[in-house]
């Protein structure tokens, strides 16, 4: 792949929620770093003072922290969980690097690649509804470029404001990126991008390449709507002399929704906030998003964090952007959770169970861990997230006051040859010792007494224990409630009777 040093960052900035396709990008980049025995970087790019979020920063990391991402280097929280820095790079928060993008910035203006623009809002405004109007391309015309320096000097003197711009040379910028091949801009096209704001903060596009330059990252993974700006970073890779060092750029095919349109933040739970909290595992979410824009190729579709380590390879990314369809997550989901352990689920579930009315309100003996646990096993084959145990079967956590009569006969059967398989089945349970009680041996002792006519018998059994139409087989709820239950349960329908 290179020579160099594998060394990834994501830069997340601290204005929000970490979006889904934040996530993407920072495991693309966790992941490249690992296959390549690299170090995976967190940086904070803060410089929009306007649109900060209170505690942003800390909830993105431990977003990531949650979803399996270990931060090697960089913005990391300490064991108390709260913001630090660590590795030989820093500071990694923008916001306290100003001195440092000051100085590049009078380098450019000094060797004349750069240059001040006293411009207003206004008058730019102006200027770009003429271009328009026009039908030319809108993009700064110049016209601070021609002040001298005694002009600038007497500008800054008298406190006007004003931006630092950066001077596009002639002739054109090529690069070449890793998805999308060879690429060549025109130079005539790009706009005189500003690199220092007024408020003496830097822009991104001057923030990123320095940074990246300095903390040595080999590798920039983005999504494809950077491709437009990568020109600039290249103009100041050269600018500033550091075209040798240019990190290799990867940009990934934008997620998309349903309508094929880049999915944005505006469209609602699509921050990973939103889908931990809707009981999502991190499995499925990590396989879910790595498939977003990436194909391995093969017909695999669940995959483990180590399997996509192992697999995970930039040639096999996609042009195309990905769709992001919830139902395919949830199948994934799913799929992930068929594989885990009970007591793995248990741990992640609880959490939700303590939210729900029917679990806060059950008797204690139906919120014991092993009691849940039982549930769990049942219900397992089913679950789509960890917020599902018992919403289907909230029977469990209740005790039956009283079943309904016409709900315990089997089609046009009648109530004397309901009484008559319940007695039978409750005959047949109370010769069963407590050891026996397994899933395996209720369902083949009570498939045995059903014989051929399966509905006549196990329909009435299921309606007398959860007393529901649809639930799981009788088999599995007598097993879960354990004998004593059952035979309460079953005698409760006797006496309906």
């Amino acid at each position: 792949m290179t020579d160099k040093q594998v060394r990834t960052r994501f830069a997340p900035s601290p204005t929000g929620e970490l979006h889904i396709g934040g996530l993407r990008t920072a495991l693309t980049c966790f992941l490249f770093a690992r296959k390549h025995q690299g170090t995976f970087l967190l940086r904070s790019e803060d410089t929009d003072r306007t649109r900060l979020v209170e505690g942003a920063a800390k909830r993105q990391i431990q977003d990531m922290l949650w979803a399996g991402l270990d931060i090697d280097e960089g913005v990391v929280l300490d064991e108390n969980g709260e913001l630090t820095q660590r590795g030989d790079y820093g500071p990694y928060i923008q916001s306290e690097r100003l001195d440092i993008y000051k100085k590049y910035v009078d380098k450019l203006l000094e060797n004349n690649q750069a240059y001040h623009c006293f411009c207003t809002p206004e008058r730019l405004k102006d200027m770009r509804e003429i271009q328009v109007a026009q039908k030319m391309p809108p993009k700064y015309d110049r016209k601070c470029l021609q002040l001298t320096p005694k002009e600038i000097k007497e500008k800054i003197e008298l406190g006007d404001e004003y931006v630092i711009r950066l001077k596009v040379p002639e002739g054109k910028t090529v690069f070449d990126d890793l998805v999308y091949g060879h690429i060549e801009v025109q130079n005539e096209t790009l706009d005189d991008q500003i690199i220092m704001k007024s408020d003496g903060f830097p822009t991104y596009h001057l923030a990123v390449v320095v940074d990246d330059y300095l903390m040595k990252i080999s590798h920039i993974f983005r999504g494809a709507e950077w491709i437009a700006s990568t020109p600039k970073h290249v103009l100041l890779y050269e600018a500033l002399g550091w075209k040798e060092e240019m990190p290799i750029f990867c940009h990934m095919a934008n997620i998309l929704d349903k309508n094929k349109k880049k999915l944005s933040k505006r469209d609602g739970s699509v921050s990973v906030s939103d889908f931990r909290k809707a009981g999502y595992p991190k499995e499925a979410i990590i396989n879910f998003i790595a498939l977003l824009g990436w194909n391995p190729k093969t017909q695999q579709e669940i995959f483990t964090m180590n399997e996509l380590i192992e697999q995970f390879d930039t040639a096999k990314m996609n042009k195309a952007g990905g769709v992001f369809d919830r139902d395919r997550l949830a199948w994934m989901s799913k799929e992930h959770i068929k594989k885990m352990d009970v007591d793995y689920i248990y741990e992640n579930a609880l959490p939700f169970l303590k939210e729900k009315d029917y679990y806060k309100n059950a008797p204690k003996e139906l919120q014991s861990e092993e009691y849940t646990k039982k549930i769990i096993t049942v219900e397992q084959e089913r679950l789509e997230t960890f917020n599902d145990i018992g919403k289907e079967n909230q029977f469990f956590f209740k005790e039956i006051e009283q079943v309904d009569k016409e709900l315990l006969r089997w089609k046009e059967n009648t109530d004397e040859q309901t009484l008559e398989v319940l007695q039978k089945a409750k005959s047949v349970l109370e010769q069963i010792e407590a050891k026996d009680w397994t899933r395996e041996n209720l369902e083949k002792i009570l498939m045995e007494t059903a014989g051929d006519k399966r509905g006549d018998f196990l329909w009435p059994l299921r309606a007398s224990l959860t007393a529901q139409k649809r639930s799981p087989s009788p088999f599995d709820c007598a097993w879960v409630f354990g004998k004593d239950e059952s035979l309460k349960r079953i005698q409760k329908a006797i006496d309906v009777l």
